[in-house]
C-alpha cells in the first residue's frame, strides 16, 4: 500500500499539471538599449531586472526563462515601463502574447514598434459630460506630492438640489473615464454609471485619483519590500481617509456615513483598497477589489487576521483565471480570513479573464450594481 501511494505521488509530481519547462526567446525589435518581458510569471512587472533581455546588439535580444509552469503563459515586451510597451506599426496597443507550454520551447518573436508619445493616432477624449477634473494638482500632505483628481457627478446632481449621494473612491484615475489618458484602454466607468442609472436608478459620485507614475508601486503598497523599496501605502490611505474624503464631503452633497463610502481598485489599486478598509473601517464601508496584487504584501494576511471589525463591511473580489498562477489562490486565502470575521464577501472569477483593463471593464458593472442602493 505504501509503495502504491508513493507511486501515485510520483506520478502526480511529474504530471503535466505540475510540469515545468524552459522557454527560450530570441526577440527582434526596433533599436533599443533596454528590453524587458512582463507577464503572468512575474506579476506583470514592466521593469523586472530578472526578466531583462540581453543580446548581441540593440535589435536582437535573448532570454531563457526556466521553471515555467505548464499551460498558458501571457506576456508583453517593454522598454522598462508601460509607457514604452510594444505596439503595432501604427503605434496601437497590441493584445497580450500567449504561449501554451507543454514542452521546452524555443521561439523567435518580432516587436513591430515601441510606444512613444508621438506614435499612433491622437487618442479621442471619451469622457462624458458628467466627468470633470476636480483639480490638476491636489495636494497630498501625507506624501508632500500633488495629484490630479477626477469626479463623476450623476446627471441628477444639478437637478435635485436636496439629494445627497454615496461616494466611490477609485485608484488609477487615468484609466477610469477617458481613452485619451488611458495607455491600455479605459474602464468606461462613466458610461457604465450612466447605463446603471437608466436601468436601476443607482447613482453614486465617483472620485478618481491618478496614480503616481513611477511611485505607483510604493504608494499602493503599505509594506516595505526588498526589491521595490519602502511602502507608502499607509500615508496614501491616510490621504484618502483624512484629507480627500473630508474635502469631497465639504464641497459636494455626499452621504458621509460609512455605509455610503466605498473604495475600489485593480492590481496594486485593489491591494490599497483592501488595506484602506482594514485601516479605516469607520470611514470605508466596503471595497471593490479587482485582481489584487497580494503577492507584494505578505504581512497583509496577519494584519487582516488581527483586525477587529465592529460593524459589517462588504467586499467584492474579482480575479481572472488567465492571470498569474497564484492570483486566485492568494485571493481566496484573504477571502477566508475576511469571512472568518463574519464580513460579507462576494467572489467573482472569470476563467478567461486576463490582468488588464479590458476584463476589469467587463466586470465593473456587476460590482457597481452590487453596491448599496443610493438611498
Amino acid at each position: 500500500m505504501k509503495q502504491l501511494l508513493l507511486s501515485l505521488a510520483l506520478l502526480e509530481a511529474i504530471s503535466p499539471l505540475h510540469a515545468q519547462y524552459t522557454l527560450s526567446l530570441v526577440v527582434l525589435s526596433p533599436d533599443t538599449n533596454a528590453c524587458y518581458i512582463a507577464g503572468s510569471f512575474n506579476h506583470w512587472n514592466p521593469a523586472d531586472e530578472a526578466h531583462r533581455l540581453h543580446g548581441p546588439g540593440n535589435k536582437t535580444k535573448t532570454i531563457v526563462l526556466k521553471n515555467m509552469a505548464a499551460g498558458s503563459c501571457q506576456f508583453k515586451f517593454t522598454q522598462g515601463s508601460w509607457a514604452t510597451v510594444e505596439t503595432d506599426t501604427q503605434g496601437t496597443d497590441v493584445a497580450n502574447r500567449e504561449i501554451i507550454l507543454s514542452r521546452d520551447t524555443s521561439l523567435t518573436l518580432t516587436i513591430a514598434a515601441w510606444k512613444t508619445p508621438s506614435t499612433g493616432q491622437p487618442r479621442v477624449n471619451t469622457a462624458s459630460a458628467q466627468v470633470q477634473i476636480l483639480d490638476t494638482a491636489f495636494y497630498m500632505p501625507q506624501l508632500d506630492r500633488r495629484r490630479r483628481i477626477w469626479i463623476y457627478l450623476p446627471s441628477t446632481y444639478s437637478q435635485q438640489k436636496d439629494k445627497r449621494y454615496p461616494v466611490l473612491y477609485m485608484q488609477d484615475g487615468q484609466n477610469l473615464f477617458n481613452e485619451q489618458t488611458a495607455p491600455f484602454g479605459e474602464w468606461g466607468v462613466d458610461e457604465c454609471l450612466d447605463t446603471a442609472q437608466q436601468r436601476t436608478g443607482i447613482e453614486w459620485i465617483v472620485i478618481g485619483i491618478d496614480h503616481g507614475g513611477d511611485k505607483r508601486i510604493t504608494e499602493y503598497n503599505p509594506y516595505n519590500h526588498e526589491q521595490y523599496g519602502s511602502g507608502e501605502g499607509a500615508q496614501y490611505a491616510a490621504f484618502l481617509a483624512t484629507t480627500l474624503k473630508p474635502y469631497i464631503d465639504g464641497k459636494f452633497r455626499t452621504l458621509k456615513d460609512v455605509r455610503h463610502t466605498y473604495i475600489a481598485g485593480s492590481s496594486l489599486g485593489g491591494l490599497i483598497a483592501l488595506y484602506a478598509v482594514m485601516k479605516y473601517p469607520d470611514i470605508f464601508g466596503g471595497a471593490g477589489i479587482f485582481s489584487p496584487a497580494l503577492w507584494i504584501a505578505p504581512p497583509l494576511h496577519d494584519q487582516l487576521a488581527q483586525t477587529t471589525w465592529k460593524d459589517l463591511h462588504r467586499f467584492y473580489f474579482y480575479a481572472g483565471g488567465m492571470e498569474s498562477p497564484h492570483m486566485i489562490q492568494d485571493m481566496d486565502t484573504v477571502i477566508d480570513v475576511i469571512k472568518a470575521h463574519q464580513q460579507e464577501v462576494f467572489r467573482s472569477v472569470d476563467p478567461q479573464g486576463q490582468h488588464n483593463e479590458k476584463y476589469w471593464r467587463q466586470h465593473f458593472y456587476a460590482f457597481y450594481t452590487w453596491l448599496p442602493p443610493s438611498r
